[in-house]
């Protein structure tokens, strides 16, 4: 059984969970994202690739609160955030990974997803660890449980996160920003330097995610694992969107192949 879903609001939820509006934003005279407005509904797996350079991290950044926008705006379910910080974006509901994990080494894997659980309990984590608040302690281990059993790493709950292998650590990021209940999920690079079977299980786990109501936004340079596993595709070149569709239909958009697929995907 799956760690449960948020709960359903009583009011109509606007029809976009992530929406950009003329996101602009300039590091001095570098414009890395220039006027870059999409909508992404409820329960869709949305990804954006491009060339190195093309402004996807930057686009990460400014959706979850690491960077301020130069011009232009952020809303997460109608409500405007580009001005909050980012933990009070998390705060609302939007969980992400990096491209390099970033886990607590020292800790175990199952504290590591128990520290994503903590802003959703009373008492702090801190207290939790030395068997304080022994109750919302159990129901939080019971919880991470979940969450790891989710990722298939239910069986390295109580080893140190910090001797996981890559891929490993990478599904570790996952269901630590899962325990927040996102609304919206960002993964950056989630298929980077895993082995072919890692990959196939990363593609189920979004799906499932994805499945069990939260929507997905993902940066990636694997162009085939995108074309598998998104429902649509953003391609950004020097900050500018140049497509945006189906996945098979980017593919063979020549403005795609030019600035950053290459003649061979048209094949």
């Amino acid at each position: 059984m799956l760690p449960e879903s948020p709960s359903p609001s009583p009011r109509a939820e606007p029809a976009s969970v992530l929406r950009l509006e003329g996101l602009r934003k300039q590091f001095g005279g570098l414009l890395a994202v220039d006027d870059l407005s999409i909508e992404v509904p409820a329960g869709e797996i949305y990804a954006i690739i491009g060339p190195n350079g093309a402004g996807k991290t930057t686009v990460f950044n400014l959706i979850s609160g690491l960077l301020r926008p130069s011009r232009g705006a952020v809303y997460l379910r109608g409500r405007k955030v580009s001005d909050l910080p980012a933990y009070e974006t998390a705060a609302l509901g939007v969980g992400r990974t990096f491209q390099t994990p970033k886990v607590f080494a020292d800790l175990t894997v199952l504290e590591n997803v128990m520290v994503g659980l903590h802003r959703l309990t009373t008492t702090s984590f801190t207290a939790a660890m030395f068997g304080l608040g022994a109750r919302e302690d159990a129901q939080a281990a019971a919880r991470a449980a979940g969450y790891l059993e989710m990722v298939g790493l239910l069986d390295r709950a109580d080893v140190l996160a910090g001797a996981l292998p890559f891929g490993g650590l990478r599904l570790l990021e996952v269901a630590r920003a899962l325990a927040i209940r996102p609304v919206l999920l960002l993964l950056d690079e989630p298929a980077s330097g895993l082995s072919t079977a890692e990959r196939t299980e990363v593609v189920r786990l979004i799906r499932q995610i994805r499945d069990t109501g939260t929507t997905v936004v993902l940066v990636e340079h694997d162009v085939g694992f995108v074309m598998e596993t998104a429902d649509r595709v953003l391609v950004l070149n020097y900050g500018q969107r140049i497509a945006e569709g189906a996945p098979r239909v980017v593919r063979n958009d020549p403005r795609v192949i030019a600035a950053y697929l290459g003649e061979e995907a048209a094949s």
